[in-house]
């Protein structure tokens, strides 16, 4: 049997598990997904006591995404991003990767929305944010950051060629921009009224992603709704880049729908 599993604190709350026991379900394998809770100092200790108990893969959640960095050999995303959340232990040294920068590529191809060439705006400049904006830059997107501490959005430009940021008051780029991502917490429960972006920005030619998926549809996303605007959940970035977890730890395609399903269900 392999073992993969969870490394974070807390890890109660995750949509992991039953995402990854999903897939494999789906596909017959002999593997559990465990989740591993360890002190908020010892998240290396943790690297190294799963590589020698034969742990197969990890996924990386808060606070550990940063902490992990100088235990594994870092593949180029995960080093330009600064940030880890899977780690493969295939390799004689454990691999870390960033998996957040394929699901946002995933979650709008999944939505049949082009990046390369549109302009993007990316509200928010923490993990969420450097994902979003590596994974929207990587694909071609010119990328505007908008947060509302202006110096860490100029400091998370500055670490993406052709990125430009601002402060909140730079939402009004949205009403000429063809991506939107909210990369904050704002709309998430219990504060489901609120809203990272006025209504009198979104139109109908714009595909808005919202990172929060609880509730599943935000004011913005209905907001984004009402304007005619191409919706996409934050569900699907969750999904994603589990989905692209799994590929890394098992070579093969993962079972998109039977962990989709999953993860909505437990949404639900």
């Amino acid at each position: 049997m392999q073992v993969f599993g969870l490394l974070g604190n807390p890890v109660g709350h995750s949509l992991s598990p039953p995402m990854h026991e999903a897939a494999y379900e789906a596909l017959g394998l002999d593997a559990r997904y465990v989740t591993f809770e360890p002190d908020r100092d010892a998240a290396a200790d943790a690297v190294a006591a799963a590589e020698t108990l034969g742990i197969a893969g990890l996924n990386v959640t808060i606070p550990f995404k940063r902490d992990v960095l100088d235990a594994v050999d870092l593949d180029d995303v995960a080093r330009r991003v600064g940030a880890v959340n899977t780690i493969d232990f295939s390799e004689p040294t454990p691999r870390g990767y960033n998996t957040d920068v394929a699901g946002v590529e995933r979650a709008f191809a999944h939505h049949d929305v082009l990046i390369d060439g549109r302009d993007a705006v990316v509200v928010g400049a923490g993990g969420a944010g450097r994902a979003a904006v590596f994974a929207l830059a990587d694909a071609g997107a010119s990328v505007h950051i908008a947060n509302r501490t202006v110096e860490r959005a100029e400091s998370l430009a500055a670490d993406v060629p052709g990125a430009t940021a601002g402060g909140l008051d730079t939402l009004d780029r949205v009403a000429d921009a063809d991506l939107l991502l909210n990369a904050t917490s704002v709309g998430m429960e219990p504060d489901v009224d609120d809203t990272p972006v006025p209504a009198e920005h979104l139109h109908a030619d714009l595909a808005v992603l919202d990172a929060v998926y609880s509730p599943i549809e935000t004011r913005l996303l209905r907001e984004a709704g009402e304007a005619g605007a191409t919706t996409i959940d934050g569900a699907w970035m969750l999904l994603f880049q589990g989905v692209e977890a799994f590929e890394i730890w098992t070579g093969g395609d993962a079972p998109v729908d039977a962990m989709n399903e999953a993860l909505r269900a437990e949404l639900a």
